[in-house]
């Protein structure tokens, strides 16, 4: 039975009831999980002070289960930066460790990637959030199956690639490179640090939520202005949710964001994507060399099973193509 541990590595979980029901959901799915022991931690805002959630960073590594799955994303892994053991969280990956979420989770999984000597052989999965994902109560719509299935079998070992649709205009894109990418204000916030992944080449993926179109704009401005957007093969954007419309936008919108955005880079700028906070979403591998592909409007992105764990299964998911 696969190893399964549930942490909580930046904000502090509101209630413990999505925790549970994640828990007992993730057991049914054939799971043997444990959560780790402060997982439920409170401290201001955080799931418990620095030193705490640093130590359960630290004591998962040092286990080393299959599968270390954050509970949910806020804020709090920026603070650690400077005291992760790097190298500790690396073996644990060569260990076969799957460290796996989306939102903060962006920055551990970056800052790993940065690291001169082990950001190239340290996988991340960007992924569903225990409590947010298979936490979500019946009454607000449960656990997305496009979610599920697609985590399982990226845990398992047999997925191998996602597919989407994303706008006309790019039949033929062929691109090649690492993967990398996240919550764009977490990107953000890296840049200029020495925990920003200096890439070159790669397919980048960014999403974020509660951000008007026009802070998003000026994000992906300041990426571009700083020449990160012109150094990547492709850019793959996943949704931009729960934002608000303003009186005097007129017509402004992350459609006009990216519209205005292909102007000015050389780079693909491919939409559709389903990541982000949103229920569903895929689960891929991040620091993994991967091969982008369109044809028509259905994207393919692949990568080498070796970042999996199990046989070899040649298997696509592209359920959420059309979701």
């Amino acid at each position: 039975m696969t190893l399964l541990t549930l942490f909580s590595p930046a904000g502090v979980l509101v209630k413990s009831a999505p925790l549970t029901l994640a828990t007992k959901r993730l057991k049914a799915l054939g799971f043997q999980v444990q959560v780790d022991e402060s997982a439920r931690a409170r401290h201001q805002r955080f799931a418990g002070d620095d030193d705490t959630r640093l130590a359960a960073l630290h004591r998962i590594a040092h286990a080393a289960p299959s599968i270390a799955l954050a509970t949910r994303g806020g804020y709090g892994l920026t603070r650690l930066l400077d005291r992760i053991d790097w190298p500790l969280i690396a073996r644990s990956i060569e260990h076969g460790t799957r460290w796996v979420g989306h939102s903060d989770m962006t920055t551990l999984q970056l800052g790993l990637l940065a690291q001169p000597r082990l950001g190239a052989k340290a996988i991340t999965w960007a992924g569903p959030l225990a409590a947010d994902d298979f936490g979500r109560s019946e009454e607000t719509g449960g656990v997305d199956e496009i979610t599920r299935d697609c985590f399982l079998e990226a845990m398992s070992g047999a997925l191998e690639a996602v597919g989407f649709r994303t706008a006309a205009g790019f039949d033929g894109l062929e691109a090649r490179g690492t993967l990398w990418g996240g919550n764009l204000c977490m990107v953000n916030s890296l840049l200029g640090t020495k925990y920003f992944p200096r890439i070159k080449g790669g397919v980048l993926f960014l999403e974020d939520v509660n951000e008007h179109p026009y802070r998003v704009e000026r994000n992906l401005l300041q990426l571009h202005q700083a020449g990160v957007l012109d150094a990547q093969k492709a850019i793959v954007l996943g949704e931009f949710s729960a934002w608000r419309k303003a009186p005097h936008d007129r017509g402004y919108s992350m459609k006009t964001v990216v519209a205005h955005l292909r102007t000015l880079t050389k780079t693909p700028i491919l939409t559709g994507l389903p990541f982000g906070h949103v229920p569903t979403k895929v689960t891929m591998p991040v620091g993994a060399r991967v091969t982008l592909l369109v044809q028509g409007r259905d994207v393919l992105i692949g990568w080498d099973h070796q970042h999996g764990v199990g046989h070899h299964h040649d298997h696509v998911h592209d359920h959420a193509a059309h979701a």
